[in-house]
C-alpha cells in the first residue's frame, strides 16, 4: 500500500485487493481523474475510496462528499469515519434535509421566512442596544461641555427612533425561537461537541433540543472547510440545492471531490431530481386565488392556467378505453400522449383551448404576477399576519408551463399525462410531467464542476455505459471481484424454460419452473432467497410451492413492510422469501451468514415495458444512433443485469460465509438462444464462475455442495 494512504489506515487490511485499489484511485485524485470503481463484498469499497480521497483532500486543501441513496450505507460511512477519526483527528459532519432535523415541524419555505425575521429582529435588538449605549455616552460628553456632542447624539437619536420603529413592526411577527437562541448564545460549546467526533443527525438533534436550539442551522454554519461530509444523493443531484449546499462548505466546486456509494442507482435518482410535475389540484387552486386578485394581469394568468387545466383534464379522460377509468386507483396510472411525429396530446389540447393574446407572454405575465402574490404571502407570514407560510399555486402552475413549453419537444424529455382516485371523494384527477430520460443532463454538469469524482458499487460494469449515461470523460475505471473462498460458494445456471412474458401463464413452463423452486427450499440447510420478475410471479409461484415444502414460506409485495418481514424471515430456520427483483430487498441488505444459505433469480427479470421505459430506449437509441441496439441495452438488459447481480450478492458476505446461487432460466445458459442471451452481459469472471445444469439435477449439485460444507443438521434431505 503506498505511504500516502497510511495517515488515515495505518494498519494491515483483511481485503487482498485493498491496498492496490487505495494506490490507484490515489493516484487518479491526483491526477484529477473521475474513477469508475466496481467491487464486490470482500473489496471494501468504502474504505478503498475513502482513506485516498480524505489523504488527497487533506494535502491539497478539498472537502470529500461522500453521498448514498441507501440509509444502512449512511450508517456504514458513519462507522467507517468514526474508525478513521480514532486514528487520524478528522472534522467530519453527517448531513440531512431540514425537514428531518426541524424542531417546531414547518417545511422549508416557512423556515427559510422564519430565519430571515429572525435574524432581521436580533440585528435590530443589537442595534437597539448600540445605540443607546452610544448616546448616553455622547449625552454624557455634551453635560461636559462637547458642543459637537449634542449634534452627534441627535443623529444617533434619529437613526435609534427608526431601529425602535423596525422593532415594532416585527412585534407581532413569526420567529423561531430555537433559532433566535443560536443568535442571541455563544455556540462554541456545541462546535466543539459536534467536532470531538462524528455525530448523527440524531445526536445532534437530540442536543439542539435539549438546549432549545436549532441544530440544523448550527450544523449548516459549521460545515466551513471541514474535511469530509455524508449526505444524501440530492444535495448534489438536485443543481439548486447542489448550489447552496457548496456555499454552506464555503467551497468553489473544483475544491470538492464527491463519493458516490451505490452508484448502479445515480441514473434513476438523477431522472427522479430532473423530472418536473405539476397536478391538477395545484391548476384548481390557482384559478380561485387569481379570481382575487385586482391586477391587470390575473386575466392573462387565468387564460393559460385554465386552459392547460382544461387540457389536462381532457388529455386522460379522451385516453381511457372501455371499463378502463374504474380501474384507476390511489397510485399514479400513466396515460400515453406523446406523438411519434407530433407535439404530444395534451400540448396540442392546451393550444387549441387557449384563446388569449399570445401563450408566451401571458404565461410570463402570469409568472410575474405569481411572484408578486408569493411576495405578499411572505411580508404576511414574516409580519405575523398569518399563521403559516402560504405558497401562490399561480407561481407554482406558471413557471411549470413555462418550462414545459420551453422543453417538452427537447431531445430526451418525455411530456407525460397521470391520473389517479382521490381516496377522499372518489375522483379522479390527473398530473402532468416532463420525464427526463437522459440523466446525464443533471450529472454531466455535476461531475464536469467538482475536482474529481470516485463511482463505486458492487454491479457498475460495463463501465463504457455508465460512463455514456453519467457523462463521464475518460475516466479511470477498476474492477475487483469476489475474494472470498470460491471452495465456499457454487453459482448455477439452471436451464429451466424462459420465463417470456407471453409464457409465463403455461402450464408446463409453471409446473418445471416449481420443481425447481420446491428442490431449492428442499435442499437448502437454512434460509433461501428467490427474486421474480414481478411481485405477480413471486406470488403465482410462492402459491404453487405451498403445501409443497416443510419450510416456512414468506411472500413479500408492494404493499408489504419490508423491514418486520426481513426480520422474521432471518429468525427462521428452514424458510423461503418470495419477492421482487426490483423491490426493496433486492439491494442495499445483507443476509449474512444463517440468515440465508441460497439465492435465486427465477426468469431473466426485464422490467415492465411501460411508457416512460419505451421513452428512455427511445432516447439512447436518438443520442447513440441505435447502435448495436443502444437503446434496448442502456435502459432495459444492462439495469436488469445489473438488479441481478445486486440480488446475487445478498449471500456471501464474509470469508467464512458459504451458499449456493442460481440463476434460473436458459438463457443464461450456454444454450444458443440468439438475440435473447444474456449469459454475455455478466462479467467474465462471473461467467466463468456460472455452472450449466439440468433442472432436474441441481439438487444434486447442492446436495454435494452443502454436504462438503457440513451444513445439514442430521442426515441430508434425501434426492
Amino acid at each position: 500500500m503506498a505511504e500516502t494512504t497510511r495517515r488515515f489506515f495505518p494498519y494491515e487490511s483483511p481485503y487482498p485487493n485493498q491496498g492496490e485499489a487505495m494506490d490507484r484511485i490515489a493516484a487518479a485524485l491526483g491526477d484529477g481523474d473521475d474513477v469508475l470503481f466496481e467491487g464486490a463484498p470482500g473489496t471494501g469499497k468504502t474504505l478503498s475510496a475513502l482513506v485516498p480521497a480524505l489523504e488527497h483532500a487533506r494535502e491539497e486543501d478539498r472537502t470529500v462528499v461522500i453521498t448514498t441513496n441507501v440509509h444502512q450505507q449512511m450508517r456504514q460511512f458513519v462507522e467507517e469515519a468514526r474508525a478513521i477519526n480514532d486514528e487520524e483527528p478528522l472534522r467530519a459532519v453527517v448531513f440531512k434535509g431540514k425537514s428531518s432535523m426541524c424542531h417546531i415541524g414547518v417545511d422549508y419555505q416557512e423556515c427559510q421566512t422564519l430565519r430571515d425575521t429572525t435574524r432581521e429582529l436580533v440585528e435590530n435588538e443589537a442595534d437597539k442596544l448600540e445605540l443607546e449605549q452610544r448616546q448616553r455616552e455622547l449625552l454624557d460628553a455634551s453635560r461636559e461641555g462637547d458642543a459637537t456632542a449634542a449634534e452627534a447624539r441627535e443623529a444617533v437619536m434619529e437613526e435609534l427612533e427608526e431601529v425602535e420603529e423596525r422593532i415594532g413592526d416585527t412585534a407581532e411577527a413569526n420567529v423561531c425561537e430555537h433559532y433566535r437562541n443560536n443568535l442571541l448564545g455563544d455556540n462554541d460549546e456545541f462546535y466543539e461537541w459536534l467536532y470531538e467526533g462524528v455525530r448523527t443527525p440524531e445526536e445532534i438533534y437530540a442536543y439542539a433540543e435539549q438546549r432549545e436550539l436549532c441544530g440544523y442551522e448550527l450544523l449548516k454554519e459549521g460545515m466551513e472547510a471541514v474535511d469530509l461530509v455524508v449526505c444524501n444523493y440530492h444535495h448534489l443531484l438536485d443543481p439548486n440545492i447542489r448550489e447552496q449546499f457548496f456555499r454552506w462548505l464555503d467551497r468553489e466546486p473544483e475544491r470538492v471531490v464527491t463519493v458516490f456509494d451505490e452508484a448502479h442507482n445515480i441514473e434513476s435518482a438523477a431522472r427522479d431530481h430532473a423530472s418536473r410535475s405539476l397536478t391538477e389540484n395545484s391548476l384548481e387552486n390557482a384559478l380561485p386565488e387569481l379570481e382575487s386578485e385586482d391586477d391587470s394581469r390575473a386575466d392573462a394568468a387565468e387564460n393559460v392556467i385554465g386552459a392547460f387545466r382544461d387540457a389536462l383534464v381532457e388529455s386522460y379522460e379522451e385516453s381511457f378505453a372501455f371499463g378502463e377509468r374504474e380501474q384507476v386507483g390511489e397510485d399514479w396510472y400513466d396515460v400515453p400522449v406523446s406523438n411519434e411525429n407530433a407535439r404530444d396530446d395534451l400540448t396540442l389540447a392546451f393550444l387549441q383551448n387557449y384563446e388569449g393574446r399570445g401563450i408566451q407572454t401571458e404565461i410570463e405575465l402570469a409568472v410575474q404576477l405569481g411572484e408578486a402574490i408569493d411576495e405578499e404571502y411572505e411580508e404576511a407570514y414574516r409580519e405575523g399576519d398569518a399563521t403559516s407560510r402560504a405558497e401562490s399555486s399561480t407561481l407554482a402552475a406558471a413557471r411549470f408551463l413555462a418550462t414545459w413549453m420551453e422543453e417538452n419537444a427537447e431531445l430526451g424529455q418525455h411530456p407525460m399525462v397521470s391520473v389517479r382516485r382521490d381516496d377522499a371523494t372518489d375522483e379522479l384527477y390527473g398530473r402532468a410531467e416532463l420525464y427526463t430520460c437522459i440523466p446525464r443532463r443533471v450529472t454531466k454538469d455535476l461531475f464536469d464542476d467538482v475536482y474529481a469524482s470516485v463511482l463505486m458499487s458492487a454491479t457498475l460494469r460495463p463501465f463504457d455505459v455508465a460512463a455514456d449515461v453519467l457523462g463521464l470523460e475518460d475516466p479511470v475505471t477498476m474492477a475487483y471481484g469476489l475474494a472470498y473462498p470460491a471452495e465456499r460458494r457454487r453459482t448455477y445456471s439452471a436451464g429451466t424454460p424462459a420465463l417470456f412474458s407471453s409464457d409465463r401463464g403455461d402450464p408446463e413452463v409453471q409446473q418445471r419452473v416449481s420443481a425447481l423452486v420446491e428442490d431449492l427450499v428442499e435442499f437448502t440447510p437454512g434460509n433461501t432467497l428467490l427474486y421474480f420478475p414481478s411481485y405477480a410471479e413471486a406470488e403465482r409461484y410462492y402459491e404453487r410451492v405451498g403445501g409443497q415444502t416443510d419450510g416456512t414460506l414468506f411472500l413479500d409485495g408492494s404493499d408489504v413492510e419490508t423491514d418486520p418481514l426481513r426480520e422474521r424471515f432471518v429468525e427462521s430456520e428452514t424458510a423461503a422469501l418470495f419477492t421482487s427483483l426490483w423491490g426493496t430487498l433486492a439491494e442495499g441488505v445483507s443476509f449474512d451468514g444463517d440468515d440465508a444459505r441460497t439465492v435465486a433469480v427465477i426468469g431473466v427479470p426485464y422490467p415492465h415495458l411501460d411508457d416512460r421505459l419505451e421513452a428512455v430506449q427511445d432516447a439512447y437509441d436518438r443520442v447513440y444512433g441505435n447502435r448495436n441496439r443502444a437503446g434496448w441495452r442502456y435502459a432495459v438488459e444492462i439495469p436488469t443485469i445489473r438488479k441481478t447481480r445486486q440480488a446475487m450478492g445478498r449471500v456471501i458476505r464474509s470469508p467464512d460465509d458459504f451458499g449456493v446461487r442460481v440463476l434460473a432460466d436458459k438463457r443464461y445458459t450456454r444454450e444458443d438462444m440468439g438475440r435473447y442471451s444474456v449469459r454475455d452481459s455478466f462479467p467474465e469472471e462471473e461467467r466463468d464462475e456460472l455452472i450449466d445444469m439440468d433442472p432436474t439435477k441441481l439438487k444434486f449439485g447442492m446436495l454435494n455442495f452443502y454436504t462438503d460444507m457440513d451444513a445439514y443438521e442430521g442426515d441430508p434431505p434425501r434426492p
